[in-house]
């Protein structure tokens, strides 16, 4: 054995060896940190480093993060507003061979963030996709915020527009799974005041600044933290809402639901007032408004 092969055989044995082999051809969907620059995965920094081209939301953002990790790859945007553009080019990539990482500027690629079609047509023209799991707002939040994780739906962003967020806190209230959302600071007081109003006094988890330095988790009750938020002010940095399951009711008599109607009806209009009877209720819509309809022309 010659020296040059004995000391790629020790390199080998002790995990280091000095080769360097391409990627096998395929689309990489690659996590990163969230915040702190180390949360990143071993094979997440050998997938970057390796890769032919890596396609990032922002390539300003994805440059920081390289300069901290030492990685010199290709980079180049893809985001929605070139998304369209940018796809043939990148599947002629692929079909060429080459090895491509997609990473988004925080956390996990397509929670929230473009590539979603990408992947699709890669998988389509039967291209490899493989996943790179790390870091997520989404889990990190859950594991702090104290409440149910064993079943739970990710709402994303809620509507800016207050008519349109309330309809859909609406609908997503009769779901018996602890809900996450993303959402804007300055908008935070405004959601969890709609949040009170359409989901009830729920548990609720507001964190903030995840994994960074300013980290801060506040935990109460909707109405509570939509009354903190309201005098304290929007809080700096993305945030991320947990708010706790419904609570399992016992079945209302017809006269409790009569009740909770004819009061709505007091309150708001025939339409917001069935919808808000639904949220609580979890009864079908079809039949709360039929008896709204009855309630109302009976006054």
């Amino acid at each position: 054995m010659t020296e040059k092969t004995q000391e790629k055989t020790r390199e080998k044995i002790e995990g280091k060896s000095t080769l360097s082999p391409r990627l096998a051809p395929g689309l990489y969907v690659t996590a990163t940190p969230i915040g702190n620059a180390r949360d990143i995965t071993l094979r997440a920094l050998d997938v970057l480093s390796r890769a032919d081209l890596v396609l990032c939301e922002d390539t300003r953002v994805t440059a920081k993060l390289f300069a901290i990790h030492g990685i010199a790859a290709k980079t180049a945007p893809y985001h929605d507003h070139n998304a369209a553009e940018m796809r043939p080019r990148v599947l002629r990539r692929l079909e060429a061979g080459e090895a491509i990482a997609l990473v988004s500027d925080a956390g996990t690629p397509l929670v929230s963030d473009p590539g979603l079609k990408l992947v699709r047509e890669a998988l389509d023209a039967g291209h490899n996709v493989t996943a790179l799991p790390g870091a997520s707002s989404v889990l990190a939040a859950l594991t702090l915020a104290g409440l149910p994780t064993d079943r739970f739906f990710f709402a994303g962003f809620l509507p800016a527009r207050q008519e349109a967020r309330r309809k859909e806190l609406a609908e997503l209230a009769v779901i018996p799974a602890t809900l996450v959302f993303l959402e804007s600071a300055n908008r935070l007081e405004a959601v969890l005041a709609d949040m009170a109003a359409a989901l009830g006094s729920r548990e609720v988890s507001v964190a903030r600044e995840l994994t960074k330095k300013f980290e801060e988790v506040r935990r109460g009750t909707l109405g509570d933290l939509a009354a903190h938020y309201a005098e304290a002010g929007a809080p700096k940095g993305e945030i991320v809402i947990v708010v706790g399951p419904p609570e399992k009711r016992a079945a209302l008599c017809a006269h409790e639901v009569d009740a909770m109607i004819e009061n709505a009806l007091q309150r708001a209009s025939l339409k917001d007032a069935v919808a808000e009877v639904v949220s609580v209720t979890g009864l079908p819509r079809r039949e709360i408004y039929a008896r709204a309809l009855e309630l109302s022309g009976a006054k």
